[in-house]
């Protein structure tokens, strides 16, 4: 996976947006609804082919899960460790899981928003579980 490709996932679901509050070196993916101020971030990444991966949000159950069945994902750096996973993208996961791993992250974050919020962004927990 490359840079655009995880750009391309991250701004593809409703009321996210790129944000550098770190620097310009590390893009920050948010989630906000219309009329919110602020954001809440789903996922970072640094954005460098030497060292690529991503923070990723994530129920700490499922966590331990991936990171004892993939080398490829770890505690994120600089994160709480017990609700984000460190995910590299050096071609060791497919594609696919990856994507579903961002969803994850967002799913995660907007069901921590007000009902309205998540109506706002047309987010239904029912159509996700």
């Amino acid at each position: 996976m490359d840079a655009s490709t995880l750009r391309d996932i991250c701004l593809s679901f409703p009321g996210t947006y790129e944000d550098f509050p770190f620097g310009p070196e590390t893009s920050v993916f948010k989630v906000r609804p219309s009329g919110a101020s602020g954001g809440k971030m789903f996922a970072a990444s640094a954005m460098d082919p030497a060292n690529w991966y991503v923070s990723l949000k994530c129920d700490p159950l499922l966590a331990v899960q991936l990171r004892s069945a993939h080398p490829e994902i770890t505690g994120a750096w600089h994160m709480n460790k017990t609700h984000w996973n460190g995910v590299r993208l050096d071609g060791g996961l497919p594609d696919a899981m990856v994507r579903d791993m961002v969803e994850d992250s967002y799913d995660l974050v907007v069901s921590s928003l007000t009902r309205k919020q998540q109506e706002q962004l047309g987010w239904s927990r029912l159509a996700r579980e």
